[in-house]
């Protein structure tokens, strides 16, 4: 009975090194995922290629009358930083005017204009002289916000991500490249809500530049090209409703709008 199981065996052995060795290359790779997750992209501006999301990188209370408007000391606090999902991308064309769903949960719904910028490599330990290096280009973006969820969650000493994190929470424009549109230290930037404006600040107001923002992120993570960087934004944040037709301008980037649904 030994004999036969050890016969056994070894033929078994041999036909399976056999039909591996007739096995194409492509049915021996490495595991394959069970299902496809599509990448997050943003357009380019004059440009066929897409620029591929890696992380969203969002800076807090960035100018001084906001930090003051949300309850902080904006000379004495150091720049914090939280994530979005990297799907939470909603991609407004130049002229459009996007449908942006109320999301579920909230009675508070905020807008937060931001210049976003869009990193073409990366490192850690990043110098601030070298950080604009990095950058790809610019884009004109929305932090939307559930504050009332945000406010309940930091008041109970929580994480507030469910205020920050959710489908549609980051809205963009194309991405224009650093070769056509230069950096961004100054710059009126605002947005308006049916028309009358709520937000209106200039961007030489960042506490943080956005050199400084990229040397300070790279101390606490790897950066990469893909990573894209909500860079904080004005005072006179608020609430918007279904209905609400919101349009933010920046200057030397395109308009933005977006209508609450």
């Amino acid at each position: 009975m030994t004999t036969v199981d050890r016969r056994t065996v070894l033929a078994a052995g041999a036909l399976a090194l056999a039909g591996a060795a007739g096995t194409p290359a492509a049915a021996q790779a490495g595991p394959q995922p069970i299902f496809q997750v599509p990448p997050t992209i943003i357009p380019i501006v004059g440009e066929t290629a897409v620029y591929q999301v890696r992380r969203i990188y969002c800076i807090g209370r960035n100018y001084a009358a906001h930090a003051i408007e949300r309850g902080s000391d904006p000379n004495r606090e150091p720049p914090f930083f939280f994530q979005k999902p990297t799907d939470a991308i909603q991609n407004v064309a130049i002229g459009a005017v996007a449908d942006h769903p109320y999301p579920s949960l909230t009675t508070n719904y905020h807008h937060e204009v931001e210049l976003v910028a869009a990193l073409k490599s990366g490192g850690t330990n990043i110098p601030p002289e070298k950080a604009l290096d990095h950058v790809y280009g610019y884009a004109l973006g929305l932090d939307m916000t559930r504050r009332d969820l945000q406010n309940g969650m930091a008041a109970e000493k929580k994480p507030w991500e469910i205020g920050k994190s959710f489908d549609h929470a980051a809205v963009i424009g194309p991405i224009h490249p650093v070769a056509k549109v230069g950096h961004f230290s100054k710059g009126a930037i605002s947005l308006a809500v049916n028309g009358t404006v709520r937000q209106n600040s200039d961007l030489d107001k960042m506490i943080w530049s956005v050199a400084e923002q990229i040397a300070r992120l790279s101390q606490a993570f790897e950066l990469k090209a893909g990573d894209i960087i909500y860079s904080g934004t004005p005072e006179n944040v608020g609430p918007v409703v279904k209905g609400d037709v919101l349009l933010c301008r920046l200057d030397g980037l395109p308009d933005m709008s977006i209508r609450i649904v």
